[in-house]
């Protein structure tokens, strides 16, 4: 893959220093515990129909260890955006919700790319959820494989500038990706994603960063929101992170019953008036 694949190997070795300060099944322990009573039932979020007529379809645009994956793109009707942005699913997978949620991205404007890290499977349940966001754990090096190829897939389609978005898993997944890949990613949305301080990791990135965060949320707690805040700022890189008092953890997931609308409609136009500034 070229300068893809140098990242690849960089982010390899990178990324073990990060078991250190939670490791994979920490963190999905604190996710079953955020997600006990939640379901994937479609949110407010994934509700709302696009400013735009768009065009969408199912689409391969990636093969894993000989398998074909497929996502869901979506773009303007009649035209094919500059700006492209890769979406990538909560711990649920690839499901309706999340495809809306790329209709609306593609709604404002862009070429969306909603990638399949989960390779074809779909969380009916918090358990189904909870086996695959924890097995995603010993894939790292396939999921990172996906996401570089999801770039190149937008690449191929005449996108010029690239961000990323990703909601709880997927938040994670979100800056992981500008880690891995600083010269493809111009702008990243983290809503609550998994996070990581150590300062060489951080040091990799180059786009500038969104957070979303909710005050409530114990899976990905405040204190460890400044202390990546704070890191960023040591490392001069530019950020923009918010906390929202009394919102949960997932509280502007495209799928859940943790909605939180004020919380979640501010947040939505924070990310639109950030893509703006950095994709187009």
């Amino acid at each position: 893959m070229g300068r893809i694949t140098l990242w690849l190997l960089m982010f390899a070795t990178v990324s073990s220093l990060c078991a250190a300060q939670q490791t994979h099944e920490e963190y999905v322990s604190k996710m079953e515990k955020e997600h006990a009573t939640d379901e994937p039932v479609a949110s407010p979020a994934s509700q709302v129909d696009p400013e735009i007529e768009v065009v969408a379809q199912e689409s391969v645009y990636a093969e894993v260890d000989g398998k074909r994956l497929v996502g869901y793109v979506a773009h303007p009707k009649g035209e094919t955006p500059k700006a492209g942005i890769v979406v990538i699913h909560e711990w649920w997978g690839l499901n309706d919700n999340v495809e809306a949620m790329a209709r609306r991205l593609a709604g404002a404007g862009y070429l969306a790319l909603a990638v399949d890290l989960y390779e074809g499977e779909v969380a009916e349940d918090r358990t189904e959820a909870s086996r695959l966001a924890r097995g995603s754990g010993q894939r790292t090096e396939q999921i990172l494989d996906n996401l570089g190829q999801a770039i190149e897939h937008l690449r191929r389609a005449g996108v010029e500038r690239v961000g990323v978005i990703g909601w709880c898993f997927g938040g994670g997944w979100s800056l992981r990706t500008a880690i891995a890949f600083p010269d493809e990613i111009d702008a990243t949305v983290i809503y609550y994603g998994r996070l990581t301080t150590d300062p060489q990791e951080l040091q990799t990135l180059s786009s500038p960063i969104l957070g979303i965060f909710g005050a409530l949320d114990e899976g990905i707690p405040v204190a460890t929101v400044r202390e990546f805040q704070a890191g960023l700022d040591a490392l001069d890189k530019e950020a923009s992170i918010h906390v929202y008092e009394g919102a949960n953890h997932a509280f502007a997931n495209p799928s859940g019953t943790r909605y939180n609308e004020a919380a979640a409609e501010d947040a939505w136009a924070k990310t639109l008036a950030f893509f703006t500034q950095y994709l187009r």
